[in-house]
């Protein structure tokens, strides 16, 4: 089945269902103990795993090490996924620390910035790199996502010097659309301002019901 056919909000799932089945003890588990671990139901994991194959028997479940190597093959974990960051400012040397603490299935090669005043200095194992260098450093490593942590005013033009230079894929922490004109490019938005805002819609909806 064609990549493209399969939603979205489906491979977004995979990762949740992968993490809990590299922490589980157990040698088979069912849909429904997947579903309630991860916070969905048990008819949605069936669905999702249905787009990539037939890992299940019914009413025996699971082979947990059989799933969780498969959804590490089709998250494409297993060819070694490289990645860049290009800001160094409070986020983006917080996301290589994190990394750097041994969460490797994708691998930070670079850490870049635009500061004469810390370009050279140390962010746990990475050396803050020009971003002058960036198109050589895609190149160098084989970059194939980048995680943008720069101010809105320089994320559209650090954007499409990343897809023009090789980049598939942008995790764009920057409160601006970029790559509008590169289709073939996926950009996934985190605006941390908005998230907060629609969560305070929630407050105020438990806050009704309490009065």
């Amino acid at each position: 089945m064609l990549l493209q056919r399969i939603p979205d909000a489906a491979i977004r799932r995979l990762p949740a269902y992968l993490r809990w089945l590299t922490e589980c003890q157990q040698e088979r588990v069912t849909s429904v103990m997947l579903g309630q671990a991860t916070g969905y139901s048990s008819e949605q994991v069936r669905k999702d795993l249905a787009y990539f194959g037939a890992f299940g028997t019914r009413g025996v479940g699971y082979d947990v090490a059989a799933l969780r190597e498969e959804i590490y093959h089709i998250l494409r974990l297993d060819r070694g996924v490289r990645a860049m960051v290009v800001g160094a400012g409070h986020l983006g040397t917080a996301l290589v620390r994190y990394v750097d603490q041994g969460h490797q299935d994708v691998q930070i090669m670079a850490l870049l910035d635009s500061n004469p005043a810390i370009i050279g200095s140390q962010v746990g194992s990475l050396r803050v790199e020009s971003v002058d260098r960036l198109e050589e450093l895609v190149h160098e490593f084989g970059i194939g996502i980048a995680v943008l942590t720069v101010p809105k005013e320089a994320a559209v033009t650090v954007a499409d010097r990343l897809a023009q230079s090789g980049v598939r894929a942008i995790l764009n922490f920057a409160p601006v659309a970029v790559c509008t004109h590169y289709p073939d490019v996926f950009v996934q938005p985190i605006d941390l301002t908005l998230e907060l805002q629609a969560l305070s819609y929630f407050v105020g909806q438990r806050e009704q019901h309490t009065l």
